[in-house]
């Protein structure tokens, strides 16, 4: 078993593309770190396919370390990332330290991801100060997508696309380990990745950057609300587990279900005592 590390995430830029997924419980975290793949968030994400809830914003820190935790307990290898939700940094600055800290010490992930807006820089400078790694996230960010002019892809003119340009290469410099990059233009997030040190990860941001990233209920076909243009369903699991489901259903009224081999019994003679 082999933990891995920051700085190897940082070595593989430029060696070989960089894998990463979202998970949120126990069982599905230990299938992806078993399939060895480098990075594992613990996404905010979490509130659309897991809760339910229609926007990332809604979903808090109680939320985000409980599922954090159950997490960290399946994996042994890969590194392990928490999404800090909208509340605990944007709207609460002032506790944006003391919140990334309880992704580390309470749930033991080993960094934290924080979205692009207008206090990211000094927000995630302090948290950097603290010791705890960061990976940026620009382009379309969810959290405040409603002040990006919706869910729409970012960078599409020359000044919005300096302007993601400049944002990278400043959480560079402020000492992020890594950027993801949502809904860019593919030729953007190229130019954003080669003029970084740092590994760029992307998501609706093609086939250029250092990594890849995707939510895994959108590529394994369990969130049915809507799918995204950069999604790729792998599997679809929706109408398997739904057929499942109905096939209990019908044994269960018809009586085939529990079957003998499913059933505990007694002795005869231990029963005819009672």
């Amino acid at each position: 078993m082999h933990k891995v590390t920051i700085s190897e995430i940082l070595a593989l830029k430029g060696k070989r593309k960089i894998t990463m997924l979202t998970a949120y419980d126990y069982p599905i975290a230990g299938l992806v770190d078993r399939a060895g793949l480098d990075m594992i968030l613990v996404g905010d994400s979490l509130a659309n396919v897991v809760l339910g809830l229609d926007s990332t914003t809604k979903v808090g820190m109680n939320e985000m370390l409980h599922h954090a935790k159950a997490v960290t307990r399946a994996v042994k290898e890969a590194l392990v990332i928490g999404d800090m939700p909208y509340a605990s940094y944007q709207l609460n600055s002032a506790e944006s330290v003391k919140n990334a800290q309880r992704f580390i010490s309470e749930a033991n992930c080993q960094a934290v991801k924080l979205e692009w807006f207008p206090d990211c820089p000094k927000v995630t400078e302090e948290i950097l100060k603290a010791g705890i790694p960061v990976m940026g996230h620009i382009g379309l960010t969810p959290q405040t997508a409603d002040q990006l002019g919706g869910f729409k892809v970012q960078g599409k003119d020359a000044n919005a696309a300096r302007r993601l340009i400049e944002q990278a290469q400043l959480l560079e410099k402020l000492g992020c380990f890594s950027i993801v990059l949502e809904c860019v233009p593919d030729k953007i997030a190229q130019m954003i990745t080669q003029k970084l040190k740092i590994p760029t990860i992307g998501i609706g941001a093609g086939l250029y950057c250092d990594g890849q990233v995707l939510v895994i209920n959108d590529m394994l076909g369990l969130f049915e609300r809507y799918t995204p243009k950069f999604v790729k369903k792998y599997v679809n699991l929706s109408p398997l587990i739904l057929k499942a489901i109905e096939d209990f259903k019908e044994e269960v009224l018809q009586e085939k279900f529990p079957a003998p081999e499913h059933t505990f019994t007694i002795k005869v003679d231990e029963l005819n005592k009672i």
